[in-house]
């Protein structure tokens, strides 16, 4: 038997008109973690929920069955979406299987690891910050006991955990560094021809201090970056598994022109014939920096614009104006196939005024051939901007009906822009609402002021579908989800 069994549990979703569609990524993170795990000699049951037969459902019964058979010691890695169910449902897992020491992992209960683990009796321990020396650590301590109760874990750094009835949370992770240490993650265990988005990372971390974003909080503002090297011989290993097509995750891809350039070079000093798509910044992208990448194979270039109003921009800390995105943009259109816009809106300080400017420059940006994604704001408590909202965290309003882009969890029904809950995942939704503290990213401010006059105006010029109709009235817009291919 193995001694580990790690399974993924993230799942991507995609709003497009009339559905949402589950889309089947790499789980990057997992493995990376799985390829840690073996180097330090532990033997891996790597699982992956997206593959199986019933991972439309997430029940109880569902996720049951797919952790049937594990090891004494299972760890599960989670996003905030899902966090709520994972939590639910690991809780019959744990009552048929109270031998298993289970841990949570994955950025889901980032922030909230104390709250999960006093209200969820059934976890045992939750890892903080990234997982490949910590998990190592927490599964030679589980080993070395030779039990898994009563265990005491107070030396392994970057975890929280239940002593007893006491919730301990242990002494912070250093940072990884030089992040090239890392080993590769473990793709022997998946088939990449399973997989739509083959995903990978250049760096680890993001300096900048978008209020709005969890990246920073959860990663760490300094960045650690991976070398070309290290980057093409990932990319090469890829592209000999079958990849053909790449995403760089990191929204510190382009961290200066000097790098890039340097790793556009080695692509294609080595001759690697594969097509990547990776995120940039407004303020780092120059005409020279765009067109080496696509020289090296870059076929699409993401940009977090967020807002068409400079006083959003300004208080968000984008660090760019609504000018200097339109203009980066109308030259990326002009060098590649693919150029994306992801816009935010329902700020609790964006006002109609600011939203209105907003709206033009998405339209403005749509006319140029730019593909619009706008998501509804997700306010996660690691976010500054949650942390800003203080005494009036109060007024967060739970509404079903509008769940932001990155919150979904595959198990709305889905139309007209709308999402509706199904009677099986009552108890589920209900769990999120008595909850706002754990799963603000589920809730809004001021829905009927705020987001419903907001959302029926992008309705109204084709971001989503008017109630009644799911056709796309006429716009290059695909999909309305944060998370698209």
């Amino acid at each position: 038997m193995a001694d580990i069994t790690l399974a993924n549990l993230n799942m991507l979703y995609v709003r497009y008109i009339d559905r949402i569609e589950r889309e089947i990524h790499l789980p990057l993170g997992p493995l990376y973690v799985a390829s840690s795990l073996e180097r330090a000699g532990f033997e891996v049951d790597f699982r992956d929920y997206q593959l199986f037969e019933r991972a439309r459902l997430f029940t109880d019964d569902a996720i049951s069955d797919f952790l049937q058979g594990p090891a004494d010691i299972v760890f599960v890695s989670c996003m905030a979406n899902l966090l709520p169910f994972t939590l639910l449902a690991t809780r019959r897992f744990k009552k048929e299987h109270p031998e298993v020491f289970l841990a949570l992992g994955g950025v889901g209960a980032a922030s909230v690891e104390r709250e999960v683990l006093e209200r969820c009796p059934w976890i045992d321990a939750i890892g903080i910050g990234e997982g490949e020396r910590t998990t190592v650590e927490l599964a030679s301590a589980l080993r070395q006991a030779g039990r898994r109760r009563g265990v005491d874990l107070s030396q392994v750094a970057g975890i929280a955990w239940r002593d007893g009835d006491r919730v301990v949370v242990n002494a912070p992770r250093g940072r990884i560094a030089p992040v090239d240490a890392i080993s590769l993650p473990a793709y022997h265990h998946v088939d990449l021809k399973r997989y739509r988005g083959i995903n990978m990372i250049s760096s680890r971390g993001c300096p900048f201090p978008c209020t709005f974003c969890s990246v920073a909080p959860v990663w760490g503002r300094h960045p650690e970056l991976r070398s070309a090297q290290s980057i093409v011989q990932e990319m090469t290993l890829l592209h000999e598994r079958g990849a053909e097509l790449i995403l760089f995750q990191d929204e510190y891809f382009v961290s200066s022109a000097g790098r890039v350039q340097e790793l556009c070079s080695a692509i294609r000093q080595c001759g690697l014939k594969v097509h990547w798509k990776a995120f940039g910044r407004i303020d780092l992208t120059d005409l020279a920096t765009m067109e080496a990448m696509a020289d090296a194979g870059c076929v699409e270039l993401r940009y977090g614009v967020e807002s068409g109003s400079d006083r959003v921009l300004s208080r968000v800390r984008k660090g760019f104006t609504a000018k200097q995105a339109s203009e980066v943009m109308s030259a990326a259109v002009g060098i590649f196939p693919g150029v994306d816009a992801f816009y935010m809106w329902g700020f609790p300080f964006e006002t109609m005024e600011d939203f209105q400017q907003t709206l033009l420059h998405m339209i403005s940006s749509r006319t140029m051939g730019v593909r619009i994604l706008p998501s509804l704001l997700s306010m996660l408590p690691q976010t500054q901007l949650y942390a800003e909202l203080g005494g009036d965290r109060g007024k967060l309003e739970f509404c079903p009906e509008m769940f932001p882009e990155y919150m979904l969890t595959g198990q709305e029904v889905c139309g007209d822009g709308r999402t509706r809950i199904a009677p099986e995942y009552e108890e589920t939704f209900s769990f999120i609402e008595r909850n706002p503290d754990l799963f603000p990213g589920f809730f809004h401010f001021d829905v009927k002021g705020n987001v419903l006059p907001k959302h029926r105006l992008l309705s109204q010029f084709g971001f989503y579908p008017m109630e009644g109709r799911t056709e796309l009235l006429g716009s290059e817009v695909e999909c309305c989800g944060a998370h698209s291919p």
